[in-house]
């Protein structure tokens, strides 16, 4: 039998419609500074069980996907709830792509309200070509250090 390997797609060939977020748990190892067992990463993953991330303490934390392989980035979607009680909150990104220096992609501000605004959604079309790490910093609580940081949703394209 005459048998032959086909080559691998470029990583930054674009994504088609029909699967457009990437695979986090097969393209990424993640590093978090605190993590509820309760809520872990994965289930603010696409395909995971839902119910969103959440930290194990209070404070500003990081959320850090390391790639295997470089990635073409052209999509960031940020999901964030809280139902619970008013706080404001910051959350920036930064991606790291070879010999280059972490940089900021984009810093945004939030106030929730449970009885208002309890949902923030952000959704960012960005070129970001060969990126090996991407970082997300929250900080769930500008003015009140109790506050505990959660993510009910991250999907890359």
């Amino acid at each position: 039998m005459r048998k032959s390997i086909l080559s691998q797609p470029a990583t930054d060939a674009v994504v088609p419609a029909s699967h457009p977020w990437l695979d986090l748990q097969e393209l990424a190892s993640v590093e978090i500074s605190s993590e509820d067992a309760q809520h872990p990463f994965e289930n603010a993953l696409p395909g995971g069980k839902g119910g969103g991330w959440r930290a194990a303490a209070p404070g500003p934390q990081v959320i850090r996907l390391n790639f295997d392989h470089p990635q073409a980035i052209r999509r960031i979607r940020l999901e964030f709830r809280e139902a619970q009680r008013e706080r404001s909150q910051e959350f920036a990104v930064f991606v790291s792509s070879g010999a280059d220096q972490k940089r900021e992609v984009v810093r945004q501000q939030w106030t929730f309200s449970p009885g208002g605004s309890a949902v923030e959604i952000e959704d960012y079309s960005v070129d970001l070509p060969a990126v090996v790490s991407l970082e997300l910093k929250i900080d769930p609580g500008r003015h009140d250090h109790q506050a505990i940081a959660t993510l009910e949703s991250i999907s890359i394209a």
